[in-house]
């Protein structure tokens, strides 16, 4: 436990510098290259690598190390008993690759509008719509309390747009942040729907996959927005490849820490690494002084994250607090019973020593 302890607390802390950082790197690079949705591609792609770098792991501390075509294999069974086929292919994998790519999009439109500060604390929503979603596909049990985190989550969205006087470009920022957090939780829900649980290694295989899907079938979006001058450039040499490749490699590591921490440590840390990165945006943001905190938006930020923070309490949260209470209520009734025997203890004690007997009347 305290190994995993110990995990955790590193897992949180890389969790959360490496939302920051990717978020931050999109801000810097907007400032001379704004063309969101080749970004988007181009991260993507990157996650190609994931299931080379399941594999390295696997041969650096497996026992019984598989070969990389039995290894793929087998995390292949996410698609079913028959592996990947190139039909399975198409048909599991084209919807996950575009909701992940309208998920990636979208937050990036958000960070042209909004501060960093406002689009990761918006993106937190995406939990209360992962509840919402499940309860309602899914038929997972109905819990009060994230019904009122959903509430939170929707005030807090609300109070973000009031926050610049409902400016045009606010709401359109919050229309592409929350936007961004309904296409992660409408991927998280069809996921667990159609492939249900997977483990590290399928985790590897699916998302590696995404970035070959990607990579084939997406290609041809940049290269019709750049014919069309919707996104373009002067040239290849003119681009700024260390930024685009320090973005890509953070969001790389993200989602290959996320799947790495459910292994090493408490799924509940994952999670809390993940609103960590509002606070750590906020301090880079205020340190770039771009962003002014006025109490509306400090207000919608911190109802924005206790929603977040309700949606982890586990389904029996209301037996474990009673349980918890309970045992509170027990210790302090066996303190008072000691404190009242304790005294005539000490009396009866002190009257032998003189000679004479008392016999408490409790």
């Amino acid at each position: 436990m305290v190994l995993k302890a110990i995990w955790g607390l590193l897992i949180i802390l890389s969790v959360s510098s490496s939302w920051v950082g990717t978020t931050q790197i999109v801000k810097i690079t907007y400032k001379n290259f704004y063309c969101p949705f080749f970004m988007t591609w181009f991260s993507t792609n990157w996650n190609i690598m994931f299931f080379p770098v399941y594999y390295s792991g696997h041969l650096a501390t497996a026992q019984e190390k598989q070969s990389p075509m039995k290894k793929f294999r087998e995390c292949s069974r996410i698609f079913g008993e028959d592996g990947l086929t190139l039909k399975l292919f198409l048909k599991r994998t084209a919807p996950f690759s575009i909701l992940w790519t309208l998920t990636n999009y979208l937050y990036l439109l958000a960070l042209k509008k909004l501060t960093a500060t406002d689009v990761s604390a918006l993106f937190c929503c995406n939990k209360a719509f992962v509840f919402l979603l499940s309860w309602i596909v899914l038929k997972d049990r109905f819990m009060g309390v994230r019904i009122v985190a959903a509430i939170m989550a929707i005030t807090g969205i609300v109070m973000m747009a009031y926050a610049d006087n409902f400016h045009a470009d606010s709401i359109i920022g919050v229309a592409f942040a929350v936007g961004s957090a309904s296409t992660s939780a409408l991927y998280k829900v069809l996921f667990k729907m159609f492939l249900g649980s997977a483990n590290f290694g399928e985790a590897a295989h699916f998302v590696s996959t995404l970035g070959f899907f990607n990579l084939i079938f997406i290609s041809f979006t940049p290269v019709i927005l750049y014919l069309t001058k919707v996104e373009h450039w002067s040239s290849f040499a003119a681009l700024p490849w260390g930024c685009l490749c320090g973005m890509a490699g953070l969001w790389l590591a993200f989602n290959i820490l996320v799947n790495v921490g459910v292994v090493l440590t408490y799924p509940i840390l994952i999670s809390i690494g993940t609103v960590l990165s509002v606070p750590g945006n906020a301090a880079v943001d205020l340190l770039k002084q771009e962003v002014i905190f006025n109490v509306v938006r400090l207000a919608a930020t911190i109802i924005i994250c206790i929603g977040f923070l309700l949606m982890l309490l586990p389904e029996e949260w209301d037996e474990i607090t009673l349980r918890f209470i309970n045992s509170l209520k027990e210790k302090k009734s066996e303190e008072h019973v000691d404190d009242i025997t304790d005294p005539s203890v000490h009396l009866r004690s002190r009257n032998r020593a003189i000679g004479t007997v008392s016999i408490p009347l409790a």
